[in-house]
Formats: C-alpha cells, structure tokens, sequence
C-alpha cells in the first residue's frame, strides 16, 4: 500500500513560482509512475505531469510545457512539481497519484490548493 502526502501549495500572484512536493511511502516505489493531477472548480480532473520512478520518462500536458518541471529524488522517496510562470488558469487542487508499472493510477494523495491571483 502506497501513502503519498503532498506539501507546497499556497496563495500566488501570476507570475510568480510554487514548488509541490509529494512524499511517498510504502511498496516498490521504483516500479510506479508517479504524476500531478489537478481540478479546477466546476472542471473535470486533468494530468498535469508524469514521471515514471525507474527510467525518468516524463510526460506534460501542452497546458504546463516550459513553464512547470516534474522532477524525482530517490533518496527521499519525494517527487516535485516545480511551477513557474504560473497563470491565474493554473488555479486549482492539485493531486499527487501514483501507478504501479502501467496500471491506472490508484494511490491518492490528499491535494493541495494552489490559487493564483491576478
């Protein structure tokens, strides 16, 4: 069984950076797919980023490219999700979730409110 805990939200104006992390515990971590999920009020939930914990593939969505960076530390079982640049679309709850190997994502963190203001 997989925990994940999700820290660095917060209050931002546009412009300006976060930094999301997500600690993880429990299970082979080195064979999941972590990503970073969000859900805006009223909007469905979309993927943001994703990294797979073994080979460091990682996907973004074309929303977030050259302006967020998902990154992992094996060391302290911890991903990140540096957010740079940020818009006031970028607004919303953000998820960490975790995948064993190619599964669906079926481990949850708690979210995170990330608010952008203009």
């Amino acid at each position: 069984q997989v925990q994940l805990v999700e820290s660095g939200g917060g209050l931002v104006q546009a412009g300006g950076s976060l930094r999301l992390s997500c600690a993880a515990s429990g299970g082979t971590i080195s064979r999941y797919r972590m990503g970073w999920f969000r859900q805006a009020p009223g909007k469905e939930r979309e993927i943001v980023a994703s990294i797979r914990w073994s080979s460091g593939r990682i996907y973004y969505a074309n929303s977030v490219k050259g302006r967020f960076t998902i990154s992992r530390d094996y060391a302290k079982s911890t991903v990140y999700l540096q957010m740079n640049s940020l818009k006031t679309e970028d607004t919303a709850v953000y998820y960490c979730a975790g995948a064993f190997e190619d599964n669906d994502y079926e481990y949850w963190g708690q979210g995170t409110q990330v608010t952008v203001s203009s």
